[in-house]
């Protein structure tokens, strides 16, 4: 037996196909285990890349993965779709939305974030959320069928349809603003003739002092400034109190009509029943050093999940994919290492950080690596790089660089298709 506690032919389950349960499930496909990754989604979905999606940029299939692909050439990894709605420590199992159990030697959960709408029922029964790929695609068929309304919208109703909220103004939130400010610039206008874009608000809310507060001075100072050039409506220290699906109501008093608002404020980890309150903090599992819950020696949490204090991060990581992806490597090479050798002894896990960067528009994006900071055309050409390397297949690079390109030279996207209309979303006006 390894100083893990896994043995050879030990079944393992990872609960989560995100970017730590895919990392190990990869890095365990050669060792002498049965692994099986569950998922309530088919596919991995690559979401630094969701709001391309949202923006009609890329198409969802361009950054989704299907799981049985991944693995169709491994021995040792298998797939099952399902919701799991509980754990049974005791028991070994954990159960599923179809009322069927899947037991387990070892349990590994990798359930990333959720939306956090931080008990404000109004804003998760009326606001967007994007943390999925289905929910990217609702952004974008409710944007493109927005204008659609307009056109046949009472003079009075008109404005509420021309009216996005982005609230948050993190990556993601600063992101989105700047592709929606290019499709008002270059896109939009061509597709509608009849509607005066002059009047579309882009309007991007954020609690805190600055946009991309977790940056540098520099880097907050530079978005911000690249987002009010683009057109964007900032407003920092300010937040949204109410919003029922015609108006939000802000804490400075103001109320603004709109059919549209997107939250990006805030994520929480996305827990299982089943374990104790002690086991976790802040909706993260309470890890040690090798990523183990404490009071289990067969259950470990990996990425946005887990919550690991070390002398570097006293308060836990940053929920990112970087600590995702590099705890999963490290657990699953100590793994792999002490199935080969019961006396290796495994290595704990330390966070090197890379650095952050975020893109705001074309030739506008800022980067902080360890060694350097800049922004401009060059951080941008530098995001794209990155982002493109990370991407799983050949093939969907060639897709993604190919869209990318064409966007480029001709200012312009085809992926304007409004498939689908979510109606809970959408409080309907009489026309």
């Amino acid at each position: 037996m390894s100083n893990l506690g896994i043995k050879k032919g030990d079944k393992v389950v990872i609960i989560g196909g995100g970017f730590a349960g895919l990392q190990l499930a990869t890095a365990l496909m050669k060792a002498d285990l049965k692994v099986i990754l569950v998922d309530k989604q088919n596919h991995h979905q690559f979401q630094p890349l969701f709001y391309q999606v949202a923006t009609g940029r890329l198409e969802p299939s361009s950054i989704s993965f299907p799981f049985r692909k991944i693995f169709q050439k491994s021995k040792t990894v298998d797939f099952r779709m399902a919701d799991i709605t509980s754990i049974d420590p005791v028991g070994k199992r954990i159960m599923t939305a179809y009322d069927r159990t899947i037991t387990y030697d070892h349990l590994v959960i990798a359930t990333g974030c959720k939306t956090n709408f931080f008990g404000n029922k109004q804003m998760s029964e009326n606001a967007f959320s994007m943390k999925t790929t289905e929910e990217s695609i609702d952004i974008r068929n409710k944007i493109l069928f927005s204008f659609e309304k307009e056109i046949f919208a009472r003079p009075e109703d008109k404005q509420a349809w021309m009216n996005i909220i982005i609230v948050g103004a993190g990556a993601t939130g600063v992101e989105l603003s700047g592709a929606f400010a290019e499709l008002k610039k270059d896109v939009l206008p061509k597709d509608y003739h009849n509607i005066d874009f002059s009047k579309f608000n882009i309007i991007l809310l954020e609690g805190g002092k600055y946009t991309l507060n977790n940056m540098s001075e520099e880097s907050k100072i530079a978005s911000r400034k690249y987002l009010e050039e683009m057109g964007v409506i900032v407003k920092t220290e300010t937040l949204i109190e109410s919003y029922d699906g015609n108006v939000a109501v802000l804490n400075t008093g103001e109320r603004i009509p709109t059919k549209n608002v997107i939250w990006a404020a805030g994520v929480t980890g996305n827990v299982i029943e089943g374990l104790e309150p002690e086991d976790t903090f802040r909706n993260r599992y309470i890890v040690d050093r090798y990523n183990k819950l404490k009071r289990f020696d067969n259950i470990y949490a990996l990425g946005d999940v887990a919550y690991m204090e070390t002398p570097k991060f006293p308060k836990g990581h940053p929920q990112v994919a970087n600590v995702a992806i590099n705890q999963a490597k490290n657990m699953g090479n100590n793994i792999v290492k002490s199935l080969k050798n019961e006396d290796y002894k495994p290595v704990e896990f330390e966070y090197h950080d890379l650095g952050m960067m975020a893109t705001i528009g074309k030739h506008k994006a800022v980067v902080e690596l360890p060694f350097i900071k800049f922004k401009g055309p060059v951080a941008w050409y530098v995001w794209m790089f990155l982002h493109l390397m990370l991407i799983l297949s050949v093939r969907n690079k060639i897709i993604i660089f190919f869209n990318w390109a064409w966007s480029y030279l001709t200012k312009d996207t085809s992926l304007r298709l409004i498939t689908k209309i979510n109606y809970q979303k959408e409080k309907v006006v009489d026309l």
